[in-house]
């Protein structure tokens, strides 16, 4: 259905961007929702919870505390 979701935290990519972030959240809403585009009455919804989810993958990433040798 969908490409696989890349990880988004050091060690395994140092340049994320909020692209690469909210690239990862439609993704993310795609595979749950069975829907890679979703019908007009969905949209507002679809839209919502990739928004809601970049908001928290952001939030996530910029509280993390990667430590050495973290794979």
């Amino acid at each position: 259905m969908c490409r696989s979701i890349k990880t988004l935290r050091p060690p395994y990519t140092d340049d994320v961007t909020e692209e690469d972030v909210r690239a990862a959240a439609l993704q993310f809403v795609r595979k749950i929702s069975g829907f890679r585009a979703p019908a007009a009455h969905n949209a507002e919804a679809f839209d919502r919870a990739v928004e809601a989810i970049t908001r928290a993958a952001e939030e996530l990433l910029g509280s993390l505390e990667v430590r050495g040798g973290a794979r």
